[in-house]
């Protein structure tokens, strides 16, 4: 949620952190406040919902770890 529970008009923000050398395809959906680690890659169309270690791959709608790089 981004949004002050008591007042719709308050925006929360996060930071989001994209590490050294990593790839994201095209049209990927990064939620605030997530961390993607060194060397990871991130496939296209993916959501990412949650932090994604150094060195792997993640796809998917809700992305999933599908390997280690």
């Amino acid at each position: 949620m981004n949004h002050e529970p008591h007042n719709i008009r308050v925006i929360m923000t996060k930071e989001i952190h994209i590490k050294k050398n990593v790839w994201i395809g095209a049209r990927v959906n990064i939620l605030l406040g997530v961390t993607i680690g060194e060397n990871a890659i991130i496939g296209t169309g993916s959501t990412v919902t949650h932090d994604i270690p150094d060195n792997c791959a993640a796809v998917g709608v809700l992305a999933r770890i599908i390997k280690e790089v």
